[in-house]
């Protein structure tokens, strides 16, 4: 005699529960007003978020323009974020977490996503160890030979190999004085002449190179004498 045996209910629950634990998560979101550390990380509400698929110059990195003369790319890197994003609400959606317990995520500001900015602007490279997102974007910065492609560089990931193994870096930064002329005079790429004071946003992070015009101010008052505006952050 033969036997036709029918599923049970609970033989089609143990097939269908398997293929629905394996849907992915809905990626985690973080929003709100964003302060930038360098071009390529951000900190929103005390999150530190590393920008997906990018990589920029490192703060005290510098680049040679066309004329070979040194300039403060990622210092440069991390105020042009900071102008692109001013005050405006940062939304980023993690992607990972890094080994640094940083969150890796894709940003954007009004819609538009930072990451892709960053790189067709010039400001950063297309990080191909971990995404090819954003390579046809590096390829319209490099074409148009804007920001870091403008003259010659050092790929960041290149730049902070050499730092560990204790390799020379380009000196191009002077020292603060002796008393107290602390206040920072700095030049931006469009030429503008900038000062930043202790405590400042940007005050850490600003290298002051006096080849290149740059000086200390003892006073705010001689900084604005001297035809320089305070930062605005």
């Amino acid at each position: 005699m033969n036997f036709i045996l029918k599923p049970t209910l609970s033989a089609y629950l143990a097939l269908a529960i398997p293929a629905l634990t394996t849907l992915p998560a809905s990626a985690e979101t973080i929003t709100g007003t964003a302060s930038v550390i360098d071009g390529d990380t951000l900190d929103i509400q005390g999150r530190r978020i590393r920008l997906h698929g990018i990589d920029a110059p490192e703060s005290a990195q510098l680049c040679q323009d066309a004329t070979s003369r040194d300039w403060r790319c990622g210092q440069q890197a991390a105020l042009a974020l900071s102008d692109r994003i001013a005050r405006r609400p940062v939304a980023c959606e993690v992607k990972d977490t890094d080994r640094y317990g940083r969150s890796v995520a894709a940003c954007s500001v009004g819609g538009e996503s930072i990451n892709a900015w960053m790189v067709s602007q010039g400001w950063a490279m297309a990080y191909r160890q971990y995404s090819k997102d954003y390579v046809d974007a590096e390829a319209t910065a490099r074409a148009a030979r804007v920001g870091i492609w403008s003259g010659s560089f050092q790929p960041p990931w290149d730049w902070r190999k050499d730092k560990r193994e204790g390799k020379p870096q380009p000196a191009n930064e002077s020292s603060a004085p002796g008393g107290d002329c602390k206040i920072k005079g700095n030049i931006s790429a469009g030429g503008e002449r900038i000062y930043h004071v202790p405590g400042g946003r940007f005050y850490e992070q600003t290298q002051i190179a006096e080849r290149d015009g740059e000086r200390w101010f003892c006073s705010e008052q001689e900084a604005q004498q001297a035809g320089w505006r305070r930062s605005a952050q």
